[in-house]
């Protein structure tokens, strides 16, 4: 018997096309919880990192706690990767997905009701902070297995397009959770929303988690991978085998840390750095916000799907090469006094379009580099690991470059050197790797 004739048959394009649902519904809430703390940082820090209120320099104090109880859930993502990727690969697809959007679900939840350190003392930022350990677990786990959900369950010629939509609904989530907080900053007074307001959207999580919930327990299993020969399945702990999950995890990081390093200087620390190196005003740079983000989000499907035509290397490669290239006149276009609005506008979605092109065909990219057995881990694992590096860091290094060498360019030859290094790692991606069937 072939190899051919081994694989599993294609599920049914209903049955796939549910899967997507439910991969995508799950991304959507999770990410729209995630991305609610940060947009009110400010909020959180005077309920429960601000001893005094009054005291001098108390409120900017409060912030960089904040911020470090943000960053610490990012890099608690490759733990989550690494425990949910074993469930996923030893246990299932579904499970892990369950638990993932539960965690979520129920950490976010409990945000909007604990008690401010005004009620219970310096206990409330330690519980807040164990909640954000968990929110950061369950987003280390969620890429993995929603991801192996999709690409697994695409029909043939499709793994690009299906896999994208975990990139695309990473922004939509993030989109909503900032339409969210606008929306509850613009109807209700300052005092309200310090006061109650801020555990409205941490509240409704509980309601979107919950058919999130219900959408992913209704989910089959993906297709079985082929039968084991009849000698016994290939060791899967020997050394040499290990080694070579390794070399393909840190294979992996190489391939995306342009998209994670340009993602984050163009989507995260740009608006800022707009107001701190240039004198931006606070209007634009949440213009720029949104710019870059629906660039990039316009970008990410349709990429995907060019990448099922013409293979992840060219696509994966122009979204590099373009960020390398364009970074610096882009950047310098942002900062002319004398560019229009029309062309800074144009510029700004330029930028988030250029990611976009990494991040459409870059799941099913990352897919593709595991076998089934250990496909949840590894490229989890890449993923988690590419992120906490170089999206974890990139406003820590972006703020102190430009603080040392007042080059207000930072961003720009942050984003350009990680995307060089990503090109030379794409280029070693075969051409046909988007034909081939999954291991």
């Amino acid at each position: 018997m072939t190899p051919t004739e081994l694989l599993p048959a294609p599920p049914p394009r209903a049955v796939a096309r549910r899967a997507l649902i439910a991969g995508s519904a799950g991304n959507l809430v999770e990410w729209y919880e995630f991305g609610v703390y940060g947009c009110f940082a400010t909020v959180i820090a005077a309920n429960f990192f601000t001893p005094h209120p009054e005291s001098h320099g108390g409120a900017a104090e409060a912030l960089v706690a904040t911020y470090a109880s943000f960053a610490l859930a990012f890099f608690f993502r490759p733990v989550g990767a690494l425990v949910f990727g074993r469930i996923g690969d030893r246990l299932g697809r579904r499970p892990t997905l369950v638990l993932v959007i539960g965690l979520m679900t129920l950490a976010t939840t409990l945000i909007g009701l604990l008690p401010t350190r005004a009620d219970i003392g310096a206990a409330a930022p330690w519980l807040l902070t164990f909640l954000r350990v968990l929110q950061g677990l369950s987003a280390g786990g969620e890429f993995g297995g929603a991801v192996s959900l999709m690409v697994e369950y695409a029909p043939p010629g499709r793994r690009g397009l299906y896999g994208a939509w975990q990139s695309f609904t990473v922004a939509l989530g993030l989109l909503a959770g900032a339409g969210t907080a606008a929306a509850l900053a613009a109807l209700l007074p300052a005092a309200a929303l310090y006061d109650w307001g801020w555990r409205i959207p941490f509240l409704l999580a509980l309601p979107l988690g919950t058919v999130a919930l219900w959408l992913r327990t209704a989910l089959q299993e993906p297709p079985d991978t082929p039968p084991a020969p009849p000698d016994g399945p290939p060791a899967v702990t020997g050394p040499t085998d290990l080694r070579e999950q390794v070399r393909a995890v840190v294979l992996g990081i190489a391939r995306i840390m342009g998209w994670s390093a340009a993602g984050y200087a163009f989507l995260v620390v740009l608006p800022s750095h707009l107001q701190t190196a240039t004198g931006a005003s606070f209007r634009d740079a949440l213009l720029a916000t949104t710019l870059v983000n629906l660039g990039f989000a316009a970008a990410i499907l349709p990429a995907g799907a060019l990448s099922d035509r013409i293979g992840r290397r060219p696509v994966m490669l122009a979204g590099a090469l373009g960020v390398a290239v364009l970074a610096f006149p882009l950047l310098q276009l942002l900062q002319s006094p004398g560019a229009s609005p029309q062309v800074r506008a144009a510029a700004v979605l330029a930028a988030g379009a250029l990611v976009g092109l990494l991040a459409g065909p870059g799941p099913a990219m990352l897919a593709e580099m595991f076998p089934r057995r250990v496909r949840c881990t590894g490229l989890g694992l890449s993923y988690a690991l590419a992120n906490a590096v170089f999206s974890g860091c990139a406003g820590l290094f972006i703020t102190a470059l430009t603080a040392r060498t007042a080059d207000t360019a930072a961003p720009a030859h942050y984003a350009a050197g990680a995307c060089v290094l990503s090109a030379a790692a794409l280029s070693t991606l075969r051409g046909n790797d988007h034909r081939e069937p999954l291991r």
